[in-house]
């Protein structure tokens, strides 16, 4: 099996695109390998390469686990879920694609295996998002969060059908039932039918003379429930965590929508993160510099000891192994990098100066003190 190319190379655009070069350079290399304008062996092929890219790369969630792992971030998802990202109506509006051809490809879905989309469908309930707050202690363990949600449930009054119970509910004369009206249009490539919803009855091949007296004919009612996700270990501030089926309600029994919960790690007061690793600045005294020592040192779950050898310069940092943050999808954790700051004392007794006097003779040092003024010791008793 040929190995898949990288997404943005098949789109031709930077890493950092945003989404409009995105769909500029999907639209445009699109509109060339499309099947009913292009009868090339490897156009068809080349069509569902660019569609899958952009079926990725133009979904936030797609595109950050792509980023960060690639093809195998993609694992998840089938074909299906990829492919159904696209608006293809949108896509190729104003060209004569999309619904129904004649080219011989029939529904552009086709093309990937999914059946036709000539029958009126259900639509999938919206997705909706949600920020949570974590401590680094929290995403060090991983936990439970428990939180309100409010979205879009089937009204338990009409259960969805919009009408008000008992009433009557006419097929639409436009479309017969069917939901969706067919136009042709001439083009320079030929004629083309494209399918879209009736605009009588927006899609549902149902006229409602009486709107439910609960959720005036939406079908949907907003509600407030208590959910509870787990959280891995691990998760970093703009991580999405998908929860499928807690988003709104479909209609007509389609699924509900997902919802999304965007984290954000909030900052602490000891320790920087890059990472799955954690940084730390650790004051010592000239002694220990100089001497060396074994010290306690704070870690995100207890204490871990740190030898501090003789001669330690300041701003010299040590590796403390798989005292980190444990990595979101693999068992292994990050480190803790410990960098010391020698502090040196503001304020010195009469015997620490003589000791250090001592020892700038014995190391050969010519030191030259600076007289304390007037002014100065006042301020240093004052400051007692």
């Amino acid at each position: 099996m040929a190995e898949k190319r990288d997404y943005y190379e098949v789109l031709g655009v930077d890493k950092n695109a945003d989404q409009k070069t995105i769909k500029k350079a999907y639209r445009k290399l699109a509109m060339k390998y499309h099947p009913d304008v292009n009868d090339a062996p490897e156009a068809e092929e080349k069509f569902k390469e660019l569609s899958e890219a952009y079926g990725v790369l133009s979904d936030d969630e797609k595109r950050q686990r792509y980023d960060q792992f690639g093809h195998a971030g993609m694992d998840g998802f089938t074909q299906e879920d990829i492919f159904n990202n696209i608006n293809f109506e949108d896509i190729f509006r104003g060209f004569g694609f999309g619904g129904q051809s004649q080219g011989g490809f029939g529904s552009i879905f086709d093309l990937f295996g999914f059946g036709s989309e000539t029958g009126r469908g259900p639509s999938r309930g919206s997705d909706i998002q949600k920020n949570i707050d974590l401590t680094l202690e929290e995403v060090a363990t991983g936990l439970s969060k428990d939180f309100d949600i409010t979205h879009k449930k089937e009204c338990p009054h009409c259960h969805g059908s919009k009408a008000e119970p008992g009433s009557d509910v006419k097929t639409c004369t436009q479309c017969s039932g069917t939901g969706q009206v067919k136009q042709v249009q001439n083009t320079p490539l030929g004629q083309f039918a494209t399918v879209s919803p009736c605009p009588q009855c927006r899609g549902e091949g149902q006229i409602v003379e009486t709107p439910c007296s609960e959720c005036h004919g939406v079908g949907l009612k907003t509600t407030t429930n208590k959910i509870s996700i787990n959280i891995p270990a691990g998760v970093e501030t703009g991580t999405r965590l998908r929860v499928a089926g807690e988003g709104d309600d479909g209609l007509n029994g389609a699924p509900a929508g997902d919802l999304y919960v965007t984290i954000r790690v909030l900052k602490h007061d000891i320790f920087e993160r890059s990472g799955q690793d954690l940084y730390y600045d650790l004051p010592i005294s000239y002694v220990q510099a100089c001497l060396g020592d074994k010290v306690d040192v704070p870690t995100i779950d207890g204490v871990a000891k740190l030898t501090i050898p003789p001669g330690t310069q300041s701003e010299s940092t040590f590796k403390l192994r798989n005292e980190g943050l444990k990595h979101i999808r693999w068992d292994n954790k990050g480190n803790l990098y410990v960098t010391v700051k020698v502090v040196v004392p503001k304020k010195l007794s009469e015997k620490q100066k003589d000791i250090l006097e001592e020892f700038a003779k014995e190391s050969g040092e010519e030191i030259s003190q600076v007289k304390q003024g007037f002014f100065d010791k006042v301020k240093e008793s004052l400051n007692k």
